[in-house]
């Protein structure tokens, strides 16, 4: 959630702020006393800022100290990106002192049109404690619409850090040596008649109304994406629908309906002949739902086949993918962060948008539960009768919710439903084990005599109402691929309050259930983890009888060849992947459980030069390199292991002796991608799909255990970590 407060920060806050000096102050050795707007850098959150003494060079840092007051402060810079390339760079110096409970690290955000943009804030290198001045960068793709380029360093939870010397580099070049380009500006761009509302106001819409709403989301979702006009930015797509809707909603009978269709259609230009469009790819896993357009009377079909059969090509206004990965870029997608709660045209639009990308670019369209054609009906009455914004979110996050992806949630201007949940935190983590809610760890030590809860305590009532009716209602409003998943995200928010203190029912070892108090306190009085508490120590260690521990929640890139090294004689060695990798290790430590090339993944990509079409990629192997180990590997997992951590439990599998244990995964792999919706809501999307090298799938239903084993409420109460001790035991086994 802080990587999303800080998206709107930059987005909201400061895009006004222009930078007009031809070189850019990306040092401290001319900052005032305190950091201020005029100086090129600002401050943004609630910690402490200034200008220290203590640099890397020269005499002057800009330095953050934490405060109990907030969650995060940043310093930043903010630079016009009037440039063009293919890569983007930043370098710079950070000094740590006492940082635990968040994070350091520097930022860079590029912003573009819509969701065209890229962000990284090293969270997942997890740099925390005291460390001495060195050297950081992030790359990232330089998209295409950039906008603004935003520079920081940034801190979480406590501590304090110094920044220092920062340079930005696009394709290798010093951004302060480049030359700005004049950039074009396309038809779409320039059209800004309805900025302030859409003038759509819907009456009490009938089942007849429902009907024409579905076709024409379709119709508008299918022109998007398939017509060469709107492909090259020469309508803005979300207004034409706000032009045409007026007309269309009075429309007295289908043939009346489809002829004004079929003159809008026209109205766009005349297409030429396609020689370059290729039919679907017969292997293809998914290919364009081309049904719903057979279905309609002969005259709106042929148009309609007569648009897709000569589709654009190539680049598109609205849709690309990324380099590296080949998920998909949603462009030029503007989020109209203003209305917090859209007005009836816009949350229509809000509806069609999001149903549309994922009908042509979600690689598992075809694995939620119910059939994708039928949500968008059964969604227009909720968007549209949606009388506040709290009702908007929910509406949002419920169809999110159908596409059954955990990589999937809502963030960005969703405060009401953060609102909706409470403020107030409870001092104590909970999980579900054995199907019951059980206290599993304090989120302050000093706090547990005042909660009156130990670990092991079971929670059967809140406020007099049982687990499994709450759970039952909050569920369609949690995204997630597996119920497990679902369960963990849940559990996380079930005792927060907007009151002080709750009413629980707890059953503990000795006694039966009895019904006390539970205080609450604010979010930033509690050392909160979500998931699993953080730690900064070495990520790998001897345990007895000769077997290797490593977890990948710390582990750092310069670790690995000490573990290949000090673990080679070993007995056996444990991965820990009850977490979310700190580094990158599918190939850097896979490869040293592989005695050949081994294929562990291959991925399905969309087109957008035939959108709705996903094919398969080659298989991707895992190389091996020098001497493989000998010993046993056992790979701890369960619902805590998503994303990263799935695709990493995937290349230990492909080792010569591994073991998989635990439970399923969080069932939500590949590279994410970034859907911005009216409202300034954001969501997200697998993009590509993670299969095995057979094409087995692993979306929905992660990475399968070998040998499954779950905690048991006894365990926790003893203290047990009942996975590590059967991983320890498969390997002591002869």
């Amino acid at each position: 959630m802080k990587q999303i407060l800080i998206f709107l920060i930059f987005i909201i806050a400061f895009s006004c702020q222009a930078q007009t000096n031809e070189k850019f102050n990306l040092g401290f050795e001319n900052q005032k006393e305190k950091i201020t707007l005029s100086d090129g850098w600002f401050k943004w959150g609630t910690y402490d800022l200034i200008i220290d003494a203590e640099a890397h060079t020269g005499s002057k840092s800009g330095k953050i100290t934490s405060s109990d007051n907030g969650d995060f402060g940043s310093i930043a810079y903010k630079i016009p990106a009037n440039y063009k390339g293919k890569t983007i760079k930043l370098k710079g110096y950070m000094k740590i002192e006492n940082v635990e409970n968040g994070f350091a690290g520097l930022l860079l955000r590029v912003d573009g049109n819509g969701s065209s943009s890229a962000f990284d804030n090293m969270q997942n290198q997890n740099i925390t404690g005291t460390r001495d001045w060195q050297q950081y960068s992030i790359t990232l793709d330089y998209p295409e619409g950039a906008e603004n380029i935003f520079i920081a360093g940034i801190l979480t939870g406590k501590g304090e850090a110094w920044f220092d010397d920062f340079t930005l580099t696009i394709d290798g070049k010093n951004i302060q040596t480049l030359n700005e380009v004049e950039k074009e500006v396309s038809k779409a761009q320039l059209d800004k008649e309805f900025e302030n509302g859409s003038l759509i106001n819907f009456a009490d819409i009938t089942s007849e109304n429902i009907k024409n709403l579905e076709l024409l989301g379709r119709i508008w979702g299918f022109l998007k994406y398939y017509h060469p006009e709107i492909a090259k930015g020469n309508y803005n797509w979300d207004y034409e629908l706000f032009r045409f809707l007026p007309k269309y909603i009075v429309t007295k009978n289908n043939n009346e309906r489809d002829k004004l269709i079929i003159d809008w259609i026209e109205s766009l230009g005349e297409l030429e002949k396609c020689y370059k469009c290729k039919p679907t790819d017969e292997n293809a896993l998914l290919k364009p739902d081309l049904k719903w357009v057979n279905k309609q009377d002969e005259a709106l079909t042929n148009k309609l086949l007569y648009v897709y059969n000569n589709r654009s090509q190539g680049k598109h206004y609205h849709i690309g993918m990324t380099q590296n990965a080949g998920n998909p870029e949603f462009k030029n997608e503007k989020p109209y962060a203003s209305m917090s709660y859209p007005d009836d045209g816009f949350r229509l639009l809000s509806l069609y948008r999001y149903w549309n990308m994922i009908n042509y670019f979600f690689p598992y369209k075809h694995l939620t539960d119910k059939e994708w054609n039928t949500t968008l009906s059964e969604y227009i009455p909720l968007f549209i009768n949606a009388k506040n914004e709290l009702e908007y979110e929910l509406a949002a996050v419920q169809i999110i919710g159908d596409i059954k992806d955990t990589h999937a949630n809502l963030w960005g201007g969703a405060d009401k439903i953060d609102e909706w949940k409470g403020e107030n935190y409870p001092p104590v983590h909970v999980r579900f084990i054995e199907n019951q809610l059980v206290v599993t760890d304090y989120y302050n030590e000093e706090l547990s005599n005042e909660a009156g809860l130990k670990i092991g305590h079971i929670i059967t009532k809140i406020n007099g109402e049982r687990i499994e009716k709450i759970v039952e209602a909050k569920t369609k409003y949690y995204p997630a691929s597996n119920i497990p998943t679902r369960l963990r995200d849940i559990s996380a928010d079930l005792l927060r309050s907007n009151s002080n203190s709750i009413q629980i029912e707890v059953i503990s070892e000795k006694s039966d259930a009895q019904t006390r108090g539970l205080k609450l306190y604010p979010k930033n009085s509690l050392d909160i983890f979500r998931w699993y508490r953080k730690s900064d120590e070495k990520s790998y260690k001897m345990l007895e009888n000769n077997i290797a521990y490593v977890t990948l929640g710390s582990i750092k890139d310069e670790d690995i060849k000490n573990i290949k090294n000090e673990f080679k004689d070993t007995k056996g060695i444990i991965i820990d992947i009850r977490n979310y990798p700190s580094t990158f290790v599918p190939f850097s430590l896979g490869s040293y459980f592989v005695s050949s090339f081994t294929p562990f993944v291959k991925f399905t990509n969309g087109n957008v030069d035939n959108p709705g079409e996903f094919t398969f990629t080659k298989e991707l192997k895992i190389p091996s390199k020098g001497k493989t180990y000998q010993g046993k590997l056992v790979v701890l997992i369960n619902e805590i292991s998503q994303s990263q951590a799935e695709y990493t439990a995937m290349a230990f599998k492909a080792g010569d002796n591994t073991t998989i244990i635990g439970s399923t995964t969080a069932g939500a792999d590949g590279n994410v991608s970034v859907i911005l919706l009216p409202g300034g809501l954001r969501t997200m999307i697998s993009g590509i799909g993670i299969n095995y090298p057979n094409g087995g799938e692993t979306q929905r239903i992660g990475i399968v255990p070998d040998i499954e084993v779950l905690p048991t409420i006894e365990g926790i109460r003893q203290g047990k970590d009942e996975l590590l001790e059967k991983a320890i035991e498969i390997i002591m086994k002869e």
